[in-house]
């Protein structure tokens, strides 16, 4: 099984709310790889953008480096499929999440992923979605 990293994990190493070499280290060690989904690289292009001067150019810096590092599953018609069915089923339980960690959460379920992260609210409402809690 393969994890999927979210922003919430790469934003904490950055900030150096965990250490940023080991988070290299398990992704090196990662046995079913590890990856990004695409709304994951939009986030962190996004951090880029709203950045001005020296801090725009060391967090660009970073963020190539984590697009170097993990690649980037995208948003297609499989796993829009999946996200079609999480959501409805979320709404229906009243227990619905970001439009953006559905997204990762549809992510991981149709590639068969765990999800790194630090929320502790949101992926634990997916049923049968591993959760890794950095």
């Amino acid at each position: 099984m393969g994890t999927l990293i979210d922003t919430s994990v790469l934003v904490a190493a950055e900030r150096g709310h965990l250490n940023r070499e080991a988070v290299f280290a398990a992704i090196a060690d990662e046995d079913g790889g590890m990856a990004m989904a695409a709304i994951t690289a939009s986030e962190l292009m996004h951090g880029v953008h709203r950045l001005r001067g020296a801090g725009q150019a060391a967090a660009e810096r970073s963020c190539r480096t984590w697009l170097s590092l993990l690649p980037v599953l995208p948003f297609d018609l499989d796993v829009a499929r999946v996200h079609a069915t999480l959501t409805t089923h979320l709404r229906g339980a009243g227990t619905p999440i970001g439009a953006h960690d559905l997204i990762i959460a549809a992510t991981a379920v149709h590639h068969g992923h765990a999800v790194a992260t630090r929320d502790r609210r949101s992926f634990a409402r997916i049923d049968g979605l591993e959760v890794e809690y950095w």
